[in-house]
């Protein structure tokens, strides 16, 4: 929900590369219909997913909630979108990237992905996948694009090769807002995270060289004792603060 809201997909075709059951885009949609529009006149839903029947389960979800959308089932990491999407990229690329992806994925054949148009700021030299994933967002928007997604905190700090990626991603001018979460937001996990931000049109602007980092660990509700959330009014409150941030209203 603060993903969408910050993001605020209003118009476009909004896409998840690890998109699970859905409940990204029946966010996105909610967005839609609560600012007085028809979701499926203004948004185009977008997915990949690795398992056939997760892919099967997305599409049920979205019928449920009225909405329909293309979801296929691909490996994220092997599959080249311009291929996937050709209509997509003809026309630039997706409008907003949405994502919950796996933290810290090991073993990917990064030697199959050397020279990939996806990863135009270096492949990562640790057995680990989170800045595959950075840049496949990144470079799935097109250049007025917008994305939001969860990170394990241990991107923010990674040195290396990691860290020059982040560099560039950041000199990109893209890089918009970083939210950092405290620990109990996930079911199966207690690891706190981070949300990113990218705005693809922002550079070239004032906020160009800027990046808002927002600290919202101490900012939850406790819904029982292993589990936490935010209230809508707290969602708001962080949304709010980056809209002052933007210039918004």
């Amino acid at each position: 929900k603060l993903i969408v809201e910050i993001f605020e997909p209003y118009h476009g075709r909004i896409f998840d590369p690890a998109c699970g059951s859905g409940g990204m885009f029946v966010h996105s949609a909610d967005f839609a219909e609560r600012h007085h529009k028809t979701a499926m006149d203004e948004i185009s839903i977008f997915g990949t997913e690795k398992d056939q029947t997760t892919v099967n389960l997305n599409k049920m979800n979205l019928a449920v909630h009225g909405l329909s959308g293309d979801v296929r089932e691909a490996n994220t990491y092997a599959t080249d979108l311009r291929q996937l999407f050709p209509r997509v990229f003809d026309a630039g690329g997706f409008d907003f990237v949405m994502a919950n992806p796996p933290f810290n994925v090991s073993g990917v054949r990064k030697e199959d992905l050397e020279g990939d148009w996806r990863f135009p700021f270096g492949i990562p030299k640790p057995d680990n996948a989170n800045y595959l994933w950075i840049q496949m967002f990144h470079a799935a928007l097109n250049d007025q694009g917008r994305a939001g997604f969860v990170m394990a905190n241990s991107a923010g700090d990674a040195r290396g090769s990691e860290q020059l990626i982040r560099q560039k991603l950041i000199e990109d001018g893209s890089t918009d807002v970083i939210v950092s979460v405290g620990p109990n937001f996930f079911y199966t996990v207690t690891l706190p995270c981070t949300l990113w931000f990218f705005d693809r049109a922002k550079s070239g602007t004032e906020r160009g060289d800027k990046v808002l980092f927002i600290d919202a660990r101490r900012l939850y509700r406790q819904v029982d004792r292993a589990h936490r959330d935010w209230l809508p009014e707290q969602i708001e409150l962080l949304a709010n603060i980056v809209r002052l941030y933007r210039g918004e209203a």
